[in-house]
């Protein structure tokens, strides 16, 4: 017998035996066990490369939680953002689980209105959350932001693992040593508490009410005294190089 008709006898015989446990296997499967069989087969490698996707993604996905008076304006100011996916509108600080609306504007419960920010981390870093959040509100201002005036609209950074809490302590005090400002930084840093999304007309109220979005903060005066504070200053002390 020549060499190549050998390999391919060999070559023949491998394939019966494959044929043959393939078959064996069909044989001793009941219909719904084999039905079974042929799904795995066809569709868990794509749902696992699917799976890892989505787990790949997720852990990219970071969470930052800030305050700057009326939450609708900060959800437009960080939404802007290239690398942010979401900022929901809540509340946090407080005293009492899961409040309305109605409760934390009376000023009684010890929140204040603020975004939880979703954002891609290999996009977008902290530090950067950071500029635009200084950015966007009055600092020295320990009574409030702009119009709305009371505790429940102070201004806050509520770090939620401690390399966000040494970030953002790091900013206030390079923001305060540099003397740009007019005054102190009344802005508070403390560890998040929970996060109660608010009200759900309160998510995106600048996109779904455009109009009495713009006349409100026309009306609050917020970008005219964001303009005073912040206008003259081109890069704030803490940012890298």
């Amino acid at each position: 017998m020549t060499p190549s008709r050998n390999l391919k006898l060999k070559l023949n015989t491998h394939r019966i035996a494959g044929y043959r446990h393939f078959a064996n296997t069909r044989l001793f499967l009941k219909p719904a066990d084999w039905a079974r069989f042929v799904l795995l087969t066809l569709f868990l490698p794509s749902a696992l490369s699917s799976s890892l996707s989505v787990s790949s993604v997720r852990a990219a996905e970071a969470r930052a939680i800030f305050a700057g008076g009326c939450f609708w304006c900060m959800e437009q100011a960080f939404e802007a953002l290239d690398g942010v996916s979401k900022a929901n509108s809540g509340y946090i600080g407080g005293t009492v689980a899961r409040p309305t609306y109605a409760q934390v504007s009376q000023g009684n419960t010890g929140h204040t209105e603020a975004i939880e920010v979703l954002y891609d981390s290999e996009k977008l870093d902290y530090t950067t959350l950071l500029d635009a959040f200084w950015r966007n509100v009055d600092p020295v201002d320990g009574g409030g932001q702009f119009c709305d005036r009371g505790s429940q609209y102070r201004s806050g950074i509520f770090p939620l693992t401690e390399q966000q809490f040494s970030l953002a302590q790091s900013s206030k005090e390079a923001l305060d040593n540099s003397k740009l400002l007019n005054g102190r930084i009344q802005t508070e840093i403390t560890y998040a508490s929970s996060f109660y999304p608010a009200e759900e007309y309160h998510q995106d109220y600048y996109l779904k009410n455009p109009r009495r979005y713009k006349l409100y903060k026309w009306n609050c005066g917020r970008k005219r005294q964001l303009d005073r504070v912040w206008g003259s200053i081109e890069k704030l002390p803490f940012l890298k190089e």
